[in-house]
Protein backbone atom coordinates (compact mmCIF):
# COMPACT_ATOMS: atom_id res chain seq x y z
CA UNK A 1 0.00 0.00 0.00
CA UNK A 2 1.41 3.43 -0.87
CA UNK A 3 1.93 5.89 1.95
CA UNK A 4 -0.29 8.78 1.49
CA UNK A 5 1.68 12.17 2.25
CA UNK A 6 0.22 15.15 3.82
CA UNK A 7 1.32 18.47 4.13
CA UNK A 8 0.03 18.34 7.86
CA UNK A 9 -1.04 15.39 9.82
CA UNK A 10 -3.71 16.51 12.89
CA UNK A 11 -4.36 13.74 15.62
CA UNK A 12 -7.48 13.78 16.99
CA UNK A 13 -11.05 15.12 15.95
CA UNK A 14 -12.39 16.60 18.88
CA UNK A 15 -12.39 20.64 19.82
CA UNK A 16 -9.16 21.13 19.04
CA UNK A 17 -8.68 19.04 15.76
CA UNK A 18 -11.67 20.62 14.17
CA UNK A 19 -10.40 23.59 15.30
CA UNK A 20 -6.95 23.04 13.57
CA UNK A 21 -8.69 22.09 10.60
CA UNK A 22 -10.99 25.42 10.33
CA UNK A 23 -7.49 27.31 10.88
CA UNK A 24 -5.70 25.43 8.43
CA UNK A 25 -8.60 26.16 5.48
CA UNK A 26 -8.50 29.56 6.56
CA UNK A 27 -5.04 30.83 7.25
CA UNK A 28 -2.69 28.52 5.22
CA UNK A 29 -5.16 27.33 2.33
CA UNK A 30 -2.11 26.14 0.08
CA UNK A 31 -1.46 23.18 2.85
CA UNK A 32 -2.79 19.25 2.51
CA UNK A 33 -4.31 17.67 5.91
CA UNK A 34 -5.74 15.07 7.02
CA UNK A 35 -7.40 14.12 10.71
CA UNK A 36 -6.39 10.84 12.29
CA UNK A 37 -9.55 10.34 14.57
CA UNK A 38 -8.87 6.89 16.73
CA UNK A 39 -12.80 6.61 17.97
CA UNK A 40 -15.65 5.74 15.31
CA UNK A 41 -16.95 9.32 15.18
CA UNK A 42 -15.92 13.01 15.94
CA UNK A 43 -16.39 15.08 19.30
CA UNK A 44 -13.68 13.75 21.92
CA UNK A 45 -14.46 14.18 25.03
CA UNK A 46 -18.48 15.66 23.90
CA UNK A 47 -18.77 11.94 22.52
CA UNK A 48 -16.84 9.41 25.00
CA UNK A 49 -18.89 10.36 28.32
CA UNK A 50 -22.22 9.60 28.23
CA UNK A 51 -22.87 10.00 31.97
CA UNK A 52 -26.60 11.29 33.52
CA UNK A 53 -26.27 15.58 33.23
CA UNK A 54 -23.15 15.46 30.98
CA UNK A 55 -21.88 19.69 30.40
CA UNK A 56 -19.46 21.98 30.05
CA UNK A 57 -17.90 23.81 33.28
CA UNK A 58 -16.83 26.38 31.20
CA UNK A 59 -19.29 29.03 29.09
CA UNK A 60 -19.88 28.29 25.80
CA UNK A 61 -19.04 31.62 24.67
CA UNK A 62 -15.53 30.89 25.78
CA UNK A 63 -15.43 27.24 24.77
CA UNK A 64 -17.32 27.60 21.46
CA UNK A 65 -14.96 28.86 18.76
CA UNK A 66 -14.02 32.50 17.90
CA UNK A 67 -15.11 31.76 14.27
CA UNK A 68 -18.44 30.02 15.02
CA UNK A 69 -21.14 31.72 17.18
CA UNK A 70 -22.93 29.87 20.27
CA UNK A 71 -26.43 30.79 19.59
CA UNK A 72 -28.54 28.41 22.13
CA UNK A 73 -29.84 30.63 24.85
CA UNK A 74 -27.98 28.54 27.39
CA UNK A 75 -24.27 29.48 27.99
CA UNK A 76 -23.83 26.26 30.46
CA UNK A 77 -24.46 23.75 27.85
CA UNK A 78 -25.23 19.81 27.85
CA UNK A 79 -23.29 17.45 25.98
CA UNK A 80 -25.33 16.32 23.46
CA UNK A 81 -25.89 20.00 22.50
CA UNK A 82 -21.85 20.60 22.61
CA UNK A 83 -21.97 17.58 20.56
CA UNK A 84 -24.46 18.57 18.14
CA UNK A 85 -22.42 21.93 17.74
CA UNK A 86 -19.02 20.01 17.26
CA UNK A 87 -20.64 18.24 14.12
CA UNK A 88 -22.31 21.38 12.47
CA UNK A 89 -18.91 22.92 12.71
CA UNK A 90 -17.42 20.45 10.60
CA UNK A 91 -20.20 20.12 8.56
CA UNK A 92 -20.40 23.14 7.53
CA UNK A 93 -16.47 23.92 7.17
CA UNK A 94 -16.20 20.64 5.38
CA UNK A 95 -13.65 19.53 7.77
CA UNK A 96 -15.49 16.20 8.08
CA UNK A 97 -14.56 15.18 4.90
CA UNK A 98 -10.51 15.62 6.24
CA UNK A 99 -11.54 13.01 9.20
CA UNK A 100 -10.49 9.48 9.01
CA UNK A 101 -11.72 7.41 11.83
CA UNK A 102 -10.54 4.25 13.38
CA UNK A 103 -6.92 5.12 12.93
CA UNK A 104 -4.96 4.53 16.02
CA UNK A 105 -1.67 7.01 15.78
CA UNK A 106 1.46 4.45 17.66
CA UNK A 107 4.40 6.18 16.96
CA UNK A 108 6.10 9.30 14.78
CA UNK A 109 9.44 9.37 13.67
CA UNK A 110 11.04 12.85 11.92
CA UNK A 111 14.09 12.68 9.66
CA UNK A 112 15.70 15.57 8.87
CA UNK A 113 16.67 14.28 5.87
CA UNK A 114 13.47 14.39 4.49
CA UNK A 115 11.89 17.04 6.79
CA UNK A 116 9.06 14.93 7.17
CA UNK A 117 7.69 12.93 9.59
CA UNK A 118 6.32 9.26 9.34
CA UNK A 119 3.16 8.26 11.19
CA UNK A 120 2.79 4.96 12.59
CA UNK A 121 -0.72 4.39 12.75
CA UNK A 122 -2.86 1.02 13.18
CA UNK A 123 -5.98 1.08 11.55
CA UNK A 124 -9.06 -1.09 11.10
CA UNK A 125 -7.01 -3.44 8.50
CA UNK A 126 -3.82 -2.98 10.61
CA UNK A 127 -0.78 -1.11 10.13
CA UNK A 128 -0.53 1.99 7.98
CA UNK A 129 1.96 4.58 7.63
CA UNK A 130 1.45 8.10 6.50
CA UNK A 131 3.99 11.39 5.81
CA UNK A 132 3.64 14.69 6.65
CA UNK A 133 5.83 18.19 7.42
CA UNK A 134 3.95 18.96 10.23
CA UNK A 135 2.68 16.68 13.24
CA UNK A 136 -0.29 18.63 15.11
CA UNK A 137 -0.95 16.71 18.30
CA UNK A 138 -4.71 17.66 19.00
CA UNK A 139 -5.25 14.01 21.23
CA UNK A 140 -6.97 16.24 24.70
CA UNK A 141 -4.81 15.42 27.65
CA UNK A 142 -5.91 12.13 29.21
CA UNK A 143 -6.19 8.21 28.48
CA UNK A 144 -9.54 7.57 26.65
CA UNK A 145 -9.16 3.88 27.44
CA UNK A 146 -10.12 4.49 31.14
CA UNK A 147 -10.32 6.65 34.39
CA UNK A 148 -8.71 6.47 37.95
CA UNK A 149 -9.78 4.50 40.28
CA UNK A 150 -8.42 3.79 43.04
CA UNK A 151 -7.86 0.34 44.48
CA UNK A 152 -10.85 -0.16 47.24
CA UNK A 153 -11.05 -2.58 50.20
CA UNK A 154 -13.46 -5.66 49.59
CA UNK A 155 -14.73 -4.28 46.11
CA UNK A 156 -14.87 -7.77 45.09
CA UNK A 157 -17.59 -8.17 47.99
CA UNK A 158 -20.08 -5.19 46.57
CA UNK A 159 -23.32 -7.15 46.18
CA UNK A 160 -24.34 -4.11 43.57
CA UNK A 161 -22.81 -2.43 40.70
CA UNK A 162 -19.81 -0.48 39.98
CA UNK A 163 -19.64 2.40 37.53
CA UNK A 164 -16.69 4.69 36.96
CA UNK A 165 -17.91 7.90 34.60
CA UNK A 166 -15.93 7.44 31.82
CA UNK A 167 -17.86 4.33 31.07
CA UNK A 168 -21.38 4.41 32.01
CA UNK A 169 -23.28 1.98 31.01
CA UNK A 170 -26.28 2.46 28.07
CA UNK A 171 -28.41 -0.29 30.71
CA UNK A 172 -27.50 0.93 34.23
CA UNK A 173 -30.82 1.84 35.99
CA UNK A 174 -30.69 3.40 39.26
CA UNK A 175 -34.55 3.92 39.79
CA UNK A 176 -35.51 4.41 42.79
CA UNK A 177 -31.87 3.09 44.27
CA UNK A 178 -29.41 4.48 46.79
CA UNK A 179 -26.74 5.72 45.12
CA UNK A 180 -23.05 6.53 46.34
CA UNK A 181 -21.05 9.03 44.09
CA UNK A 182 -17.14 8.92 45.28
CA UNK A 183 -15.63 11.99 44.67
CA UNK A 184 -15.71 15.81 44.68
CA UNK A 185 -15.31 17.43 41.58
CA UNK A 186 -16.68 18.38 38.36
CA UNK A 187 -18.09 14.98 37.47
CA UNK A 188 -19.36 14.38 40.84
CA UNK A 189 -21.24 17.89 41.37
CA UNK A 190 -22.88 16.90 37.74
CA UNK A 191 -23.90 14.04 38.73
CA UNK A 192 -25.30 14.21 41.93
CA UNK A 193 -28.53 16.09 41.20
CA UNK A 194 -28.67 14.82 37.62
CA UNK A 195 -28.80 11.01 39.50
CA UNK A 196 -31.35 12.51 42.45
CA UNK A 197 -34.07 13.05 39.89
CA UNK A 198 -35.14 9.45 39.59
CA UNK A 199 -32.88 7.75 42.71
CA UNK A 200 -34.54 7.05 45.88
CA UNK A 201 -30.58 8.72 47.57
CA UNK A 202 -28.10 9.93 46.63
CA UNK A 203 -24.61 10.61 48.60
CA UNK A 204 -21.58 12.33 47.48
CA UNK A 205 -18.95 10.70 49.70
CA UNK A 206 -15.74 13.33 49.33
CA UNK A 207 -12.32 12.79 51.35
CA UNK A 208 -12.02 16.70 51.20
CA UNK A 209 -14.46 19.67 50.16
CA UNK A 210 -13.91 21.04 46.65
CA UNK A 211 -15.15 25.29 45.83
CA UNK A 212 -18.37 25.27 44.49
CA UNK A 213 -19.92 27.74 42.75
CA UNK A 214 -23.38 28.67 41.24
CA UNK A 215 -24.00 30.04 38.03
CA UNK A 216 -27.23 30.83 36.30
CA UNK A 217 -27.09 28.75 33.29
CA UNK A 218 -27.64 31.91 30.72
CA UNK A 219 -26.50 34.20 30.41
CA UNK A 220 -28.53 37.22 30.30
CA UNK A 221 -26.42 39.58 28.78
CA UNK A 222 -25.54 37.53 25.78
CA UNK A 223 -29.27 36.64 24.85
CA UNK A 224 -30.23 40.45 25.55
CA UNK A 225 -27.29 41.24 22.76
CA UNK A 226 -27.77 38.41 20.26
CA UNK A 227 -31.77 40.38 20.27
CA UNK A 228 -30.27 43.30 19.53
CA UNK A 229 -26.66 42.91 17.52
CA UNK A 230 -26.05 40.36 14.20
CA UNK A 231 -24.78 36.88 15.88
CA UNK A 232 -21.43 37.38 15.62
CA UNK A 233 -21.32 40.63 17.09
CA UNK A 234 -22.98 39.69 20.07
CA UNK A 235 -21.38 36.64 20.37
CA UNK A 236 -17.88 38.53 20.32
CA UNK A 237 -18.93 40.68 22.81
CA UNK A 238 -20.17 37.89 25.22
CA UNK A 239 -17.09 36.30 24.91
CA UNK A 240 -14.43 39.18 25.46
CA UNK A 241 -16.88 39.94 28.58
CA UNK A 242 -16.72 36.43 29.81
CA UNK A 243 -12.52 36.45 29.59
CA UNK A 244 -12.02 39.75 30.98
CA UNK A 245 -14.43 38.65 33.79
CA UNK A 246 -12.65 35.30 34.42
CA UNK A 247 -9.27 37.05 34.35
CA UNK A 248 -10.32 39.23 36.74
CA UNK A 249 -11.36 36.52 39.08
CA UNK A 250 -8.87 34.28 38.68
CA UNK A 251 -6.43 37.71 39.67
CA UNK A 252 -8.42 38.12 42.61
CA UNK A 253 -8.11 34.93 44.17
CA UNK A 254 -4.07 34.52 43.58
CA UNK A 255 -3.52 38.41 45.19
CA UNK A 256 -6.20 38.07 47.86
CA UNK A 257 -6.89 34.56 48.08
CA UNK A 258 -8.65 34.87 51.63
CA UNK A 259 -11.13 37.35 50.55
CA UNK A 260 -12.09 35.58 47.71
CA UNK A 261 -12.53 32.26 49.67
CA UNK A 262 -14.78 34.19 52.16
CA UNK A 263 -16.67 35.26 49.25
CA UNK A 264 -17.34 31.18 47.67
CA UNK A 265 -18.18 29.74 51.13
CA UNK A 266 -20.20 32.98 51.99
CA UNK A 267 -22.60 32.87 48.65
CA UNK A 268 -22.33 28.28 49.44
CA UNK A 269 -24.19 29.41 52.73
CA UNK A 270 -26.57 31.66 51.35
CA UNK A 271 -27.73 28.36 49.21
CA UNK A 272 -28.18 26.26 51.79
CA UNK A 273 -28.39 28.40 55.01
CA UNK A 274 -27.03 28.90 58.65
CA UNK A 275 -27.93 25.84 59.93
CA UNK A 276 -25.82 23.54 57.17
CA UNK A 277 -22.08 22.35 58.02
CA UNK A 278 -20.10 24.54 55.35
CA UNK A 279 -17.44 24.43 57.07
CA UNK A 280 -16.67 20.42 57.14
CA UNK A 281 -18.57 19.90 53.39
CA UNK A 282 -17.76 22.90 51.39
CA UNK A 283 -14.60 24.60 52.81
CA UNK A 284 -11.55 23.38 51.19
CA UNK A 285 -8.15 23.25 52.88
CA UNK A 286 -6.78 24.90 49.62
CA UNK A 287 -6.98 28.04 48.08
CA UNK A 288 -9.19 29.22 44.93
CA UNK A 289 -7.40 28.33 41.79
CA UNK A 290 -5.29 25.79 43.19
CA UNK A 291 -7.88 23.33 42.01
CA UNK A 292 -10.42 23.92 39.15
CA UNK A 293 -13.29 25.37 40.52
CA UNK A 294 -16.68 23.18 40.50
CA UNK A 295 -19.41 25.00 38.34
CA UNK A 296 -23.11 24.73 39.46
CA UNK A 297 -25.81 25.92 36.96
CA UNK A 298 -28.52 27.31 38.72
CA UNK A 299 -27.53 25.89 41.98
CA UNK A 300 -28.86 22.19 41.38
CA UNK A 301 -26.60 20.46 43.23
CA UNK A 302 -27.17 22.78 46.40
CA UNK A 303 -31.80 22.27 45.64
CA UNK A 304 -30.93 18.54 45.42
CA UNK A 305 -29.44 19.02 48.79
CA UNK A 306 -31.96 21.19 50.24
CA UNK A 307 -34.96 18.73 49.65
CA UNK A 308 -32.97 16.24 51.14
CA UNK A 309 -32.77 13.68 47.62
CA UNK A 310 -29.29 14.21 47.80
CA UNK A 311 -26.97 14.67 50.91
CA UNK A 312 -22.96 15.37 51.32
CA UNK A 313 -20.76 12.89 53.33
CA UNK A 314 -17.02 13.58 54.09
CA UNK A 315 -14.66 10.88 55.65
CA UNK A 316 -12.64 8.59 54.54
CA UNK A 317 -13.47 4.78 53.09
CA UNK A 318 -12.14 2.15 55.24
CA UNK A 319 -13.67 -0.72 52.81
CA UNK A 320 -16.40 -1.76 50.43
CA UNK A 321 -19.06 -3.81 51.75
CA UNK A 322 -21.91 -5.97 50.51
CA UNK A 323 -24.46 -3.58 51.39
CA UNK A 324 -22.28 -0.11 50.65
CA UNK A 325 -19.36 1.64 52.11
CA UNK A 326 -17.61 1.25 55.67
CA UNK A 327 -16.04 4.66 56.54
CA UNK A 328 -13.35 5.22 58.51
CA UNK A 329 -15.26 7.14 61.11
CA UNK A 330 -17.58 3.58 61.66
CA UNK A 331 -20.78 5.04 60.35
CA UNK A 332 -21.75 2.86 56.85
CA UNK A 333 -23.29 4.18 53.97
CA UNK A 334 -26.01 1.84 52.02
CA UNK A 335 -26.04 1.52 48.34
CA UNK A 336 -27.48 -0.53 45.55
CA UNK A 337 -24.90 1.35 43.11
CA UNK A 338 -21.45 3.31 43.23
CA UNK A 339 -20.42 5.61 41.41
CA UNK A 340 -16.56 6.12 41.35
CA UNK A 341 -15.87 9.91 39.83
CA UNK A 342 -12.15 9.40 40.81
CA UNK A 343 -10.94 11.33 37.85
CA UNK A 344 -8.87 10.70 34.91
CA UNK A 345 -5.55 9.69 34.04
CA UNK A 346 -3.50 12.16 32.38
CA UNK A 347 -1.53 11.02 28.93
CA UNK A 348 1.04 13.09 27.15
CA UNK A 349 -0.11 13.53 23.70
CA UNK A 350 -1.82 9.79 24.09
CA UNK A 351 1.66 8.09 24.61
CA UNK A 352 2.65 7.87 20.81
CA UNK A 353 6.24 7.24 20.95
CA UNK A 354 8.36 10.08 19.15
CA UNK A 355 11.78 9.94 17.44
CA UNK A 356 14.04 12.69 15.80
CA UNK A 357 16.61 11.42 13.38
CA UNK A 358 16.72 7.54 14.98
CA UNK A 359 16.97 8.82 18.66
CA UNK A 360 13.94 8.19 21.07
CA UNK A 361 12.13 11.47 22.31
CA UNK A 362 11.45 11.67 26.28
CA UNK A 363 9.14 14.40 26.03
CA UNK A 364 9.46 14.69 30.23
CA UNK A 365 13.25 15.61 29.57
CA UNK A 366 12.06 18.64 27.15
CA UNK A 367 11.28 21.83 27.97
CA UNK A 368 7.25 23.42 26.53
CA UNK A 369 7.81 26.09 24.08
CA UNK A 370 5.25 28.70 24.33
CA UNK A 371 2.25 25.60 25.81
CA UNK A 372 2.71 24.17 22.21
CA UNK A 373 5.92 23.02 21.25
CA UNK A 374 9.05 20.84 22.81
CA UNK A 375 12.83 21.84 22.63
CA UNK A 376 14.84 20.19 20.52
CA UNK A 377 11.99 18.37 18.65
CA UNK A 378 10.67 19.74 14.84
CA UNK A 379 7.38 20.58 13.16
CA UNK A 380 5.11 19.31 15.92
CA UNK A 381 3.26 21.23 18.25
CA UNK A 382 0.17 19.72 20.84
CA UNK A 383 -3.24 21.81 21.45
CA UNK A 384 -3.64 22.09 25.30
CA UNK A 385 -6.02 24.37 27.27
CA UNK A 386 -5.96 26.50 29.95
CA UNK A 387 -6.53 25.35 33.90
CA UNK A 388 -8.25 28.39 34.22
CA UNK A 389 -10.46 29.13 31.59
CA UNK A 390 -11.99 27.61 28.84
CA UNK A 391 -10.34 24.73 26.67
CA UNK A 392 -10.99 26.25 23.24
CA UNK A 393 -9.50 29.79 24.47
CA UNK A 394 -5.87 28.42 23.60
CA UNK A 395 -6.95 26.08 21.16
CA UNK A 396 -7.46 28.68 18.61
CA UNK A 397 -4.76 30.68 19.55
CA UNK A 398 -2.38 27.22 19.28
CA UNK A 399 -3.92 26.47 15.59
CA UNK A 400 -3.47 30.65 14.56
CA UNK A 401 0.14 30.15 15.36
CA UNK A 402 0.78 26.73 13.89
CA UNK A 403 -0.15 28.27 10.74
CA UNK A 404 1.94 31.52 11.24
CA UNK A 405 5.05 28.62 11.24
CA UNK A 406 3.96 27.02 8.21
CA UNK A 407 3.25 30.12 6.54
CA UNK A 408 7.04 31.35 7.94
CA UNK A 409 8.72 28.74 6.67
CA UNK A 410 7.23 28.91 3.16
CA UNK A 411 7.81 32.35 2.97
CA UNK A 412 11.53 31.69 3.76
CA UNK A 413 12.05 28.35 1.94
CA UNK A 414 12.79 26.71 4.91
CA UNK A 415 11.20 22.97 5.80
CA UNK A 416 12.08 22.98 9.66
CA UNK A 417 11.25 24.49 12.99
CA UNK A 418 13.12 24.01 16.02
CA UNK A 419 12.26 25.49 19.27
CA UNK A 420 15.99 25.35 21.20
CA UNK A 421 16.58 26.73 24.23
CA UNK A 422 19.44 29.85 24.57
CA UNK A 423 20.22 32.69 26.01
CA UNK A 424 19.65 32.86 29.85
CA UNK A 425 19.79 29.74 31.67
CA UNK A 426 16.74 28.20 32.03
CA UNK A 427 15.48 26.88 35.57
CA UNK A 428 12.48 23.87 35.57
CA UNK A 429 9.23 24.15 36.73
CA UNK A 430 6.18 22.00 36.77
CA UNK A 431 4.22 22.07 33.46
CA UNK A 432 1.04 22.66 35.41
CA UNK A 433 1.06 24.52 38.86
CA UNK A 434 -2.25 22.86 39.93
CA UNK A 435 -2.64 20.77 42.91
CA UNK A 436 -5.88 18.31 41.83
CA UNK A 437 -4.61 15.15 42.40
CA UNK A 438 -5.10 13.79 38.51
CA UNK A 439 -2.76 16.56 37.70
CA UNK A 440 -0.03 15.56 40.68
CA UNK A 441 -0.32 12.19 39.49
CA UNK A 442 0.86 12.45 36.13
CA UNK A 443 3.30 15.44 36.48
CA UNK A 444 6.56 13.25 36.28
CA UNK A 445 5.53 12.30 32.89
CA UNK A 446 5.14 15.57 31.37
CA UNK A 447 7.87 18.34 29.63
CA UNK A 448 8.89 21.16 31.98
CA UNK A 449 7.87 24.51 31.59
CA UNK A 450 10.61 27.31 32.37
CA UNK A 451 10.72 30.54 34.18
CA UNK A 452 11.08 32.84 31.67
CA UNK A 453 9.20 33.34 27.75
CA UNK A 454 9.00 32.03 25.65
CA UNK A 455 9.34 28.65 27.83
CA UNK A 456 6.93 29.87 30.51
CA UNK A 457 2.66 29.36 30.40
CA UNK A 458 1.03 32.10 31.56
CA UNK A 459 -2.32 30.93 31.49
CA UNK A 460 -3.48 34.19 30.32
CA UNK A 461 -5.50 34.62 27.57
CA UNK A 462 -4.46 38.63 26.65
CA UNK A 463 -1.11 38.38 26.88
CA UNK A 464 -1.39 34.40 25.08
CA UNK A 465 -2.90 36.46 22.27
CA UNK A 466 -0.84 39.24 22.09
CA UNK A 467 2.52 36.96 22.12
CA UNK A 468 1.07 34.20 19.72
CA UNK A 469 -0.94 36.17 16.98
CA UNK A 470 1.27 39.56 16.90
CA UNK A 471 4.95 38.56 18.89
CA UNK A 472 7.68 37.16 17.41
CA UNK A 473 8.17 33.59 15.84
CA UNK A 474 11.96 33.78 15.66
CA UNK A 475 12.46 34.13 19.14
CA UNK A 476 14.41 30.74 20.39
CA UNK A 477 12.60 29.31 17.59
CA UNK A 478 15.42 27.73 15.13
CA UNK A 479 14.42 27.71 11.31
CA UNK A 480 16.68 25.54 9.13
CA UNK A 481 16.40 22.78 6.19
CA UNK A 482 15.95 24.87 2.89
CA UNK A 483 13.86 23.38 0.40
CA UNK A 484 16.33 21.26 -2.12
CA UNK A 485 15.70 24.21 -4.65
CA UNK A 486 16.95 26.69 -2.83
CA UNK A 487 19.67 24.77 -1.05
CA UNK A 488 21.34 24.57 -4.71
CA UNK A 489 20.66 28.06 -5.47
CA UNK A 490 22.77 29.23 -1.87
CA UNK A 491 25.40 26.18 -3.09
CA UNK A 492 25.88 28.41 -6.36
CA UNK A 493 26.17 31.57 -4.62
CA UNK A 494 28.65 30.14 -1.84
CA UNK A 495 30.43 28.82 -4.76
Amino acid sequence: MPVEHFDVVVVGAGISGIGAGYHLQTLSPDRTYVILEGRPQLGGTWDLFRYPGIRSDSDMYTLGYSFKPWTDAKAIADGPSILRYLTETAREHGIDRHIRYRQHVKSAAWSSDDARWTVRVEGEDGPVDYTCNFLFMCSGYYNYAQGHTPEFPGAGDFAGRIVHPQHWPADLDYSDKNVVVIGSGATAVTLVPAMAARAKHVTMLQRSPTYVVSRPSEDGVANWLRAKLPAKTAYGITRWKNVLWGMFFFNMARKRPEKVKERIIGMVRDQLGPDYDIATHFTPRYNPWDQRLCLVPDADLFDALKTGKADVVTDRIARFTPEGIALESGKEIAADVIVTATGLELQLLSDVQFSVDGAPVDLAKTFNYKGMMYSGVPNMASSFGYTNASWTLKADLTCAYVCRLLNTMKKRGLRQATPRISGDELAAEPFLDFSSGYVTRAMEKFPKQGNRKPWKLYQNYAKDLVTLKYGSVDKEMEFSNPVPARAKRLEKVDA
